[in-house]
């Protein structure tokens, strides 16, 4: 081979190469290397997303939460191992898996409560006495938790009237109030424990 051809070919070789640049930087954690990661993977993630969970609003919480763990866990990721697309395309099938199982487990929590024998009508004063217990572990939440779960059990909103009325993404209402429901559980089953 004459060091003409050699030349052309090796030519050739980097121009049908990816261009790598954005994993490097992207691992690097250089400015605008999430928003340009973003542009070209998020229709990708979001489809993804809408296929296998079926609603929209969970698509596209899902697809906040992917581009978060991404950036934040980016000094996991190895570009000699693979693209930034691909190991994005990768949290976002765990992050899908992670709430279908959410969804799973709170199926089973209805179905679990619904299933329930009826109780006798506890007295008035157990009652409000119960009432008191609950809005003053409500209240130890502080803001804002202790507001989302107000306007979500005390006063019948739903997740997305609260994200829009307290302007917060839908899926930080989600998480505020999964941790408090967990919070008010274990403050709850320590008051009944001192009884």
């Amino acid at each position: 081979m004459s060091a003409g051809t050699a030349m052309v070919a090796e030519t050739a070789e980097r121009d049908d190469a990816p261009d790598r640049s954005l994993d490097r930087d992207f691992a690097a954690g250089v400015d605008g290397s999430l928003e340009r990661l973003y542009r070209e993977s998020s229709a990708l993630v979001y489809t993804l997303a809408l296929r296998s969970l079926g609603d929209r609003a969970e698509a596209e919480d899902v697809t906040q939460q992917t581009y978060v763990a991404a950036w934040r866990g980016r000094a996991r990721f190895d570009p000699e191992r693979g693209t930034a697309r691909g190991w994005v395309v990768g949290i976002a099938k765990r992050t899908i898996a992670d709430a279908l199982e959410s969804r799973s487990r709170e199926r089973r929590r209805l179905e679990a409560v619904r299933d329930l024998p009826p109780a006798g009508e506890p007295d008035p004063l157990a009652r409000e006495a119960d009432r008191i217990m609950v809005r003053g572990e409500v209240e130890s939440l502080g803001p804002p938790r202790s507001t989302i779960v107000a306007l979500a059990f005390f006063e019948g909103r739903t997740h997305e009237q609260i994200a829009t009325e307290l302007r917060m993404p839908l899926g930080t209402v989600k998480s505020h109030l999964r941790r408090s429901l967990i919070a008010l559980r274990r403050g709850l089953e320590a008051a009944d424990a001192s009884l």
